[in-house]
């Protein structure tokens, strides 16, 4: 019977240490509710749903231990029914870690019912009174127990390999069957081997694994809104940047006063690479650009994508030289992928916003383009004036 108060006794101190760790234990169970409704109310995923009803579950039987603990009476079929609650409440939450991480198909879903009927139907034929006499509410008692060992071994087996957190997972489920084989043994602990220190230890075990929970649970959905706001930041593809965030960050670099250069890449003839060698491969060789450019940009600032083939980085470490950086990145491309590319650079000058930064290194680039390609060009008011004269000859 996992209960955080079924603890034998008056108001000893085991049972001090009981209502101690059931306070706690609520209230961690409390907090993992609110936090499934609220991030459920943002992302519509059954786990919340599944953590939130077992959490209410929870709660539930844990104020049918507090009126025994506060020496009400409970009838056999309370007894009975408070521990189908409790192990209805496992199955729950280990469907919801389950699902953090995967979906349910229809197999395991089938399953999960099944598991569900398995400890429903015989409570509800022995409350009707349609079992043999013999069946005991003992007996249902001890048949909610070894269920609850079944859950935990199928868990073991089919949950933990498919969960991003086996260890925590595991040590949740370590914890849990020690508190269901004290719960089975409690009662052959003789009072010489020192059954109040036992109840006092095995009384906080509850309290470890609904910690566990919590860790698990917070740390998934920690994970999963740092993958949701990458998402929105980043470009699906390649993984840089997207225009906005870079245009930000740009913005954000030249309001503190910081020395910013710009870089703006084109791959070159990337149109035809499209047409004669199709999507995927142009995709292919646009991510391993992408890639190089990230490598070389580590540390020193970082990269976008800014549309298309065009890459931009910007270069925020005072002690790098933008034009070696671009040529790198030029040099590294034209060496190691099937493409070259046409490079442009600008460094920021006094009052120069960031939109005029990046169009004095877009046309730096142009002018590489234009000039013959696999080069790399820096901004000058000069050269962009001698290539615009050569454009109107």
């Amino acid at each position: 019977m996992l209960t955080l108060l079924s603890l034998s006794g008056t108001l000893g101190f085991p049972s001090l240490a009981g209502a101690v760790s059931a306070a706690c234990g609520l209230y961690i169970i409390l907090m993992m509710a609110l936090m499934c409704v609220i991030i459920y109310s943002r992302q519509r995923k059954k786990a919340y749903i599944l953590f939130s009803v077992a959490a209410i579950i929870i709660m539930t039987y844990e104020a049918m231990n507090l009126y025994s603990a506060g020496g009400g009476k409970m009838q056999l079929q309370g007894i009975v029914w408070k521990n189908v609650l409790e192990a209805s409440a496992f199955v729950l939450i280990n469907a919801a870690v389950f699902q953090l991480y995967r979906k349910l198909k229809r197999v395991q879903t089938w399953t999960l019912l099944l598991l569900g009927a398995l400890l429903i139907l015989p409570v509800i034929a022995w409350t009707a009174g349609l079992l043999p006499a013999w069946i005991s509410a003992a007996k249902l008692v001890g048949f909610t127990l070894f269920y609850r060992v079944l859950v935990l071994m199928l868990s073991l087996v089919f949950i933990t390999p498919r969960t991003g957190q086996p260890k925590k997972y595991v040590a949740g489920l370590s914890m849990y069957l020690l508190w269901l084989g004290y719960l089975w043994l409690r009662n052959d602990i003789p009072e010489e081997a020192g059954r109040s220190n036992t109840v006092l230890y095995m009384s906080f075990l509850p309290l470890l694994y609904y910690t566990t929970l919590f860790l698990i649970l917070f740390e998934r959905i920690v994970e999963l809104l740092q993958r949701i706001y990458r998402s929105s930041i980043t470009d699906g593809l390649t993984g840089l940047y997207n225009r906005k965030y870079f245009s930000g960050r740009l913005r954000r670099y030249m309001d503190q006063g910081i020395r910013v250069s710009v870089i703006f890449c084109d791959i070159d003839n990337f149109k035809k690479l499209n047409d004669t060698q199709g999507h995927a491969r142009a995709d292919e060789v646009l991510k391993q650009v992408a890639q190089i450019m990230e490598d070389e940009l580590d540390e020193i600032g970082l990269t976008g994508r800014y549309g298309g083939e065009e890459l931009v980085a910007m270069v925020v470490d005072r002690r790098a030289k933008v034009g070696h950086v671009a040529e790198r990145i030029r040099g590294r491309v034209a060496e190691e992928s099937i493409v070259t590319i046409s490079v442009g650079h600008s460094t920021v000058k006094k009052e120069m916003n960031p939109d005029e930064l990046v169009k004095q290194a877009d046309q730096a680039m142009y002018i590489s383009k234009t000039t013959g390609k696999n080069k790399v060009t820096a901004y000058t008011a000069a050269e962009v004036k001698k290539s615009r004269a050569a454009r109107a000859q």
